[in-house]
C-alpha cells in the first residue's frame, strides 16, 4: 500500500504525548509515539524497567540488605523519574514550540487544554513523593547498615 497518505507524516499530540510519559513511560511509550520502534531511548526505558522489577522484589524480600537489590533497582528508578520528567518538559512546552518540532509537515497545529496540565501537575506531585520516598529509604538503610558496622566493631 503505497498512497500519497501511508507516506504523509502524521500529527503528534503534545497531551497523549505527556498522558503516555506519566502512564506508561516507564515502558518507554512516550518516546515510541515520537520516534518509532527503532528509537534508542524508548528500549532503554524499557530495559531499566526490566532490570528494576527484580531488584525492587529483592529488595522487598531481604528487607533493603541485598546489595545486588539496591544495584538492580537503580535503572529502574531512573526510568520511572526520567518518565515524569519528560511529561512535565513535554507538557510544559509551548504549543508553537510542539508544532515546529513535531508537527512541522502535517500543517496541523497543537490546541492544549487543561488535560495536559493536570499531567503535569500529578507528574510533580507524584515524582517528587517518589523520589523522597526513595531518598528517606535509602538514608535510612544507609545509617542503618552504619549502626550495624559500629556495633560489630565495638564487640
Amino acid at each position: 500500500m503505497s498512497t500519497a497518505a501511508s507516506l504523509s507524516p502524521r500529527f503528534r499530540s503534545k497531551t497523549i504525548t505527556a498522558a503516555l510519559a506519566f502512564f506508561f513511560g516507564t515502558l518507554g511509550a512516550h518516546r515510541f509515539y515520537l520516534y518509532g520502534l527503532r528509537d534508542v531511548y524508548g528500549w532503554a526505558h524499557l530495559l531499566g524497567t526490566l532490570i528494576g522489577i527484580p531488584g525492587y522484589l529483592l529488595l522487598a524480600a531481604t528487607d533493603r540488605a541485598s546489595t545486588l537489590g539496591w544495584m538492580l533497582v537503580f535503572p529502574g528508578a531512573v526510568s520511572l523519574f526520567a518518565a515524569f520528567l519528560a511529561a512535565i518538559v513535554y507538557g510544559l512546552r509551548p504549543d508553537e514550540k510542539w508544532d515546529a518540532q513535531f508537527n512541522a509537515q502535517t500543517g496541523k497545529e497543537s490546541h492544549s487544554g487543561w488535560t495536559v496540565i493536570f499531567i503535569v501537575i500529578f507528574s510533580l506531585l507524584i515524582g517528587a513523593f517518589l523520589l523522597m520516598t526513595g531518598l528517606a529509604f535509602s538514608f535510612q538503610t544507609y545509617f542503618e547498615s552504619q549502626v550495624q558496622a559500629a556495633k560489630a566493631l565495638s564487640q
